[in-house]
């Protein structure tokens, strides 16, 4: 037995160790999991379930060879939430999967060691090699925490590392500890473990009071910087006004900052397609490159520098710490409309896309609560909505301030995510007054972290995970259905003589006509139905899809292009309508199948595409009808 009470034994492992992070949410996990990976890791699914793994790999100063897991938060192994159900069954070894651990570092807050403290002692009974290591010291120190390591380390009867995640140099004793301790410990599969009971747990919660009474000292300040923000940040009245006002210059900023970006994309694709034109190569070849490909997929990715704009919003909050503020402070308010305050975090992450926001909902312990946020998480304006909005917004919305300082086109968008939030807040109180009715949820407890400054490395590898995830979207989904309009708009060819476009005779057309008499209460025409099919795969299709239309029916394919192709062809009535029909309409397949397999029934799927349908073709009729009847037709 070495020094840190792990047993040890003359076996060196054949391949790279598993190293797996475990800790409470909000202890710096993931911060330290991209320190000491950078960008060595890729994001994966657990076999036969949702839940993300996030796996790394690093060499230590003694040139060993780590595979780093990053596990999800928990703050016990009695697992209330599906997150916490993962953590605990690879900890165990009960998953199938290739990550079973070698080695658990306990990933600590040092500045609120309690709830991590229990959590090491729960890991130790399991029985496999553990470590702690007490991150955010320097958080800690600015608090007037003052930790005896060797005392603690003595008393816990693990090794106890310090860390700083966020600085230069911050993880080498972390590394210097676990090259020690690798060099005996046993492979993680050759031991049986065992989960602890009620009772060991109990204990764990005890011991934990008397390690910190040992080890831990504290001056019981709070953060001063922390107190003076959330005084104003937590305020029922001014908290709310600054939580709008920050989702405002969000979407300001969507149109205002990505312009330049967009121009430099869309003046790239424009040039290609001029190569393509003056190319010596067949017309229907040069049609399926220049309309197909380049008009179908250009006019997709010219809105990806928005897209990063909202998710470096998004990623910055989370790592400055507000998000678990914005939860508390919106609980009152989702909790008059039947959502659990936690539900705050999976619908706003349902803003950049709602499979990641369906599956944060795991962190909501109540089945009923979580069904719930899953049931309206697909209202949410995720960012595959930002192309079909930014189209149809350009084309309509004139680019004027209003008030003298508020563009007018982010005020548009502005309105429509609140419409979304109003849709889901709506949706969420008929769902607790028909199906949960008298069945109180559990009460909402929010531990809440100290702010820190958001961490440019980690910042960057997020923005760099969600662009590429993006792009591969673009190149496999778009692409393939891109292809698929092209060949539809531009087969059967036209009769020798035609007087009309091609396309008119085209199986798009007759496949948008045939779904005419549907569709013409909304104001929508047979260009518009074409682009609602492929649609149901990825949203961001339908932009692809009217630009290939317009452009084999003798327009351009750029955003621009299309955008004074659809302002010349449709009416403010139709264009409105269809901006109401995508702020309500059915999500997209992978959505679907992700609520089919989070919920593990059918039913709820086709509840949620049912019910978003309805909701969408109402929203489109009454704009078309309202906006007619006032001159807009």
């Amino acid at each position: 037995m070495n020094a840190g009470g792990i047993l040890t034994a003359a076996v060196a492992p054949a391949v790279a160790p598993v190293i797996a992070l475990v800790g409470n949410p909000n202890c710096g996990k993931t911060a330290l999991f991209n320190a000491l990976t950078g960008s060595r890791q890729k994001v994966a699914n657990y076999p036969g379930v949702t839940v993300e793994k996030k796996i790394g790999r690093l060499t230590t100063p003694a040139g060993r060879v780590l595979q780093i897991v990053d596990l999800p938060g928990t703050y016990s192994l009695r697992a209330r939430s599906p997150d916490e159900e993962i953590t605990r069954d690879v900890v165990l070894g009960r998953l199938q999967s290739d990550v079973n651990p070698d080695l658990i570092v306990c990933v600590g807050d040092a500045s609120n060691l309690r709830l991590a403290l229990r959590l090491a002692l729960e890991l130790k009974r399991v029985g496999r090699p553990v470590m702690l290591s007490l991150n955010m010291m320097d958080i800690a120190r600015k608090r007037g925490v003052e930790i005896d390591v060797a005392r603690l380390s003595r008393e816990l009867g693990v090794p106890v590392v310090q860390s700083v995640a966020v600085r230069r140099g911050g993880t080498d004793a972390l590394l210097g500890e676990i090259d020690r301790l690798l060099e005996d410990l046993p492979l993680a599969q050759a031991a049986d473990w065992h989960a602890p009971d009620a009772g060991e747990l109990r204990g764990a919660q005890r011991e934990a009071d008397r390690v910190l009474r040992a080890a831990v000292k504290s001056s019981g300040e709070r953060d001063s910087g922390t107190a003076a923000v959330d005084a104003v940040l937590l305020h029922p009245v001014a908290g709310l006004v600054v939580l709008l006002a920050l989702l405002f210059v969000m979407f300001q900023a969507v149109f205002a900052w990505a312009r330049p970006l967009m121009d430099v994309i869309q003046d790239g694709f424009t040039w290609l397609g001029t190569l393509v034109e003056a190319s010596p190569l067949p017309d229907l070849l040069k049609s399926f490159f220049k309309d197909g490909l380049i008009s179908g997929v250009g006019s997709v990715i010219v809105f990806l520098p928005q897209i990063v704009i909202l998710f470096f919003f998004i990623l910055v909050l989370e790592d400055l710490g507000y998000m678990a503020r914005a939860a508390f402070l919106m609980d009152r308010i989702m909790g008059g409309a039947g959502l659990h305050g936690r539900a705050f975090i999976p619908l706003l992450s349902s803003f950049a896309c709602a499979i990641p926001g369906i599956m944060s909902t795991r962190v909501i312990d109540d089945k009923r609560d979580r069904l719930t946020t899953i049931l309206v998480a697909p209202l949410m304006t995720c960012s595959a909505r930002i192309p079909v909005y930014t189209l149809i917004i350009g084309a309509f919305i004139p680019d004027r301030e209003v008030w003298g300082f508020v563009g007018l086109q982010g005020l548009v968008m502005f309105g429509l995510y609140a419409s979304g939030i109003a849709g889901a807040l709506g949706v969420s109180f008929i769902i607790k007054r028909v199906f949960w009715h008298g069945e109180p949820g559990e009460p909402f407890m929010l531990e809440l972290p100290d702010y820190k400054l958001p961490r440019v490395k980690s910042l960057a590898i997020g923005l760099w995970t969600r662009a590429t995830i993006f792009l591969k979207r673009a190149g496999t989904t778009i692409l393939s259905m891109m292809v698929l309009i092209w060949f539809l708009a531009s087969f059967p060819r036209p009769p020798a003589g035609a007087t009309e476009p091609a396309i008119s005779y085209s199986l798009a057309a007759m496949l948008g006509s045939l779904l005419q008499p549907l569709t013409e209460p909304l104001g929508f025409n047979w260009q518009i139905n074409v682009a609602l099919i492929p649609g149901m795969a990825a949203r961001e299709v339908a932009v692809g899809a009217l630009g290939t239309i317009y452009a084999i029916d003798g327009g351009e394919g750029a955003a621009d292009k299309i955008g004074q192709a659809i302002a010349g062809q449709w009416s403010l009535a139709t264009a409105l309508a269809l901006l109401a029909w995508y702020v309500f309409a059915p999500q997209c397949a992978s959505t679907l199948a992700v609520i089919r397999r989070e919920t593990g029934s059918w039913k709820w799927m086709w509840v949620t595409f049912g019910y978003m349908l309805a909701l969408a073709y109402a929203a489109a009729l009454i704009t078309n009808q309202v906006a007619r009847a006032l001159g807009a037709g």
